[in-house]
């Protein structure tokens, strides 16, 4: 049952106020392990969501939220029933809360209380400043996730954005197998997630990472999945990680979702709609509006394999033939016509309101990205050597920089007519100043973006990932580091790139200015870590665009 807030403080019995200690914090962390969390937060309510283990049946909870931590100033509350059908998982929708606030709640269930959770309703009128925290990218067996618990010690954040790879589906012998057996964080369960069961076990054990619990009991999230929430590289048909003995693709899709949805803090698809739509728009006062986009499952096409083409494509002609004729096809779909409109009303919404900042939460790298020439000898000497498979992606590397290809055809470099609609739908939006937040990738990124014609269309932050490393991380950093430096200096949208590192971006919007710090962690393989801040860029708007400068 949910109550709004008239009800709440009108009716509210003392059956429905949890408990003041009558179980220990032992049984507590049993029975909320997975701890609590918040979500999709807007100006009068907000998800709120738990879990309960070691129950059977219905499972009826009380819930409030309060204006203090003590809980003493309750401002909504009510009951909820979950049961095997759900997972056990709980999400509840208080409606009527106050705006703009930072509020807790907690969960009850015979007797037990869960831990106290903080949250924050988004703002109305006058913004002088929000603060998001950037993540993308956990992979448990790689390390600890301490970037989220360095977001979760922060207190100038009011929401976390989190791009998507909230999760991986490989199974415990697969990637990161070395790594999660180093650091005793193998994968559960052992074999790839394909069933139902299997995603709900993932998430479980995702959940229960110490700085998972701690960034999700801190501040509320704004997810958009990528795809290993389920199969790698997904699209409208298939997946790249998905074969003909895993059973129909359109089923593995939906049970992920389906586990995605029980097991995240996030508003589910309207009525009628398909799971697979996963739309947020938040608007903060007059400061900005921020819009996820969904470009895995609605509608995107398959990716092209330049691997298909190896005998076509043998010359720089030919490579800009192929890209333009076969990757730049105009039917060509990354998101879906519909979400395309609505993207584009929420835009020249923005613009009318005259808010400050328009922010596009995307998976992948939006701006163009050439492969570098790799025959530099920097880069050659580096890997000559490293062992026979770092050598071989090595080569094709050089290959593709000596064709002056994209390398990242997953990315919306794969799909450049999609990538002009968003252009022209912004533009026509009085929307060319767009800041993209952006993960998948596991680099810290800076790029300019810019349409056809070579205009500012805005500009993209890429954040590492939480714990993911990069995938060309095993050419050894000298290597890497030259491959960053020769990607900036051949392409005018590529400011700076640095796979260094694992870590997120600290944004701080104000009306005047943003600023953008790239956080890296000292280390994820101990619970022991610092954190440094090793780029800033300060962002200004400036006659419909936007400027920027290097701290």
């Amino acid at each position: 049952m949910f109550i709004n807030r008239r009800q709440a403080l009108a009716g509210m019995s003392s059956a429905l106020l949890l408990p003041t200690a009558t179980a220990s914090v032992d049984v507590a962390n049993e029975v909320f392990e997975h701890g609590v969390a918040s979500g999709d937060p807007d100006q009068h309510s907000v998800v709120l969501w738990t879990r309960v283990s070691g129950q059977s049946g219905s499972v009826s909870l009380d819930w409030v939220v309060a204006t203090d931590r003590a809980m003493r100033h309750v401002v909504s509350g009510g009951q909820t029933q979950t049961s095997v059908a759900q997972d056990y998982t709980v999400k509840v929708f208080p409606q009527g809360l106050p705006s703009g606030q930072t509020l807790y709640f907690q969960f009850s269930v015979n007797g037990i209380v869960s831990p106290v959770g903080r949250t924050r309703t988004l703002p109305v009128g006058d913004v002088d400043q929000w603060v998001f925290a950037v993540a993308s990218c956990s992979n448990y067996p790689f390390g600890c996730f301490n970037g989220y618990q360095a977001i979760a010690d922060d207190p100038d954040v009011d929401a976390v954005i989190h791009l998507g790879d909230y999760f991986y589906e490989y199974g415990a012998d697969s990637y990161g197998a070395a790594e999660g057996r180093r650091l005793n964080r193998v994968h559960e369960p052992p074999h790839e997630t394909v069933t139902l069961s299997d995603y709900r076990q993932r998430h479980a054990q995702y959940k229960r990472d110490a700085g998972s619990l701690a960034m999700h009991a801190r501040h509320p999230l704004i997810p958009t999945w990528d795809d290993h929430e389920s199969a790698n590289n997904p699209y409208k048909d298939g997946a790249q990680n998905h074969q003909e003995d895993e059973g129909a693709w359109p089923d593995r899709r939906s049970v992920s979702l389906r586990a995605y949805y029980e097991w995240m803090p996030v508003r589910e698809p309207a009525l009628g709609e398909p799971l697979e739509q996963r739309r947020a728009h938040l608007s903060i006062g007059n400061l900005a509006s921020v819009f996820a986009v969904e470009t895995r499952h609605m509608a995107r096409s398959k990716q092209i394999e330049l691997s298909e083409y190896q005998e076509e494509v043998t010359t720089p002609e030919a490579a800009a033939r192929f890209y333009d004729q076969v990757v730049g096809a105009p039917n060509r779909q990354m998101m879906s016509f519909a979400d395309e409109r609505y993207l584009a009303a929420g835009l020249a919404q923005s613009v009318a309101q005259k808010q400050r900042w328009r922010i596009l939460a995307n998976q992948i790298i939006l701006a163009n990205v050439v492969s570098p020439d790799l025959r530099d000898p920097v880069f050659q000497n580096a890997v000559k050597d490293l062992d026979e498979r770092s050598k071989r992606l090595a080569a094709d590397l050089t290959a593709v920089g000596t064709l002056s290809l994209p390398s990242n055809m997953d990315a919306w470099d794969g799909y450049p007519a999609a990538r002009s609609r968003l252009y022209a739908l912004a533009a026509e939006a009085g929307a060319r100043d767009l800041l993209v937040l952006t993960g998948d990738t596991h680099v810290f990124w800076q790029n300019r973006l810019l349409d056809d014609k070579g205009a500012p269309a805005g500009l993209e932050l890429g954040t590492s990932g939480i714990t993911s490393p990069r995938g060309f991380g095993q050419l050894g950093e000298v290597a890497m580091n030259r491959f960053d430096a020769l990607t900036a200096a051949q392409n005018d949208s590529v400011d700076w790139a640095d796979g260094r590192y694992r870590g997120y971006i600290k944004l701080t919007l104000q009306q005047e200015r943003a600023v953008a710090q790239f956080i890296a962690l000292s280390t994820i393989e101990s619970r022991m870590f610092s954190t440094k801040v090793v780029r800033e860029v300060e962002i200004v708007p400036k006659e419909g665009s936007l400027d920027y400068r290097n701290g």
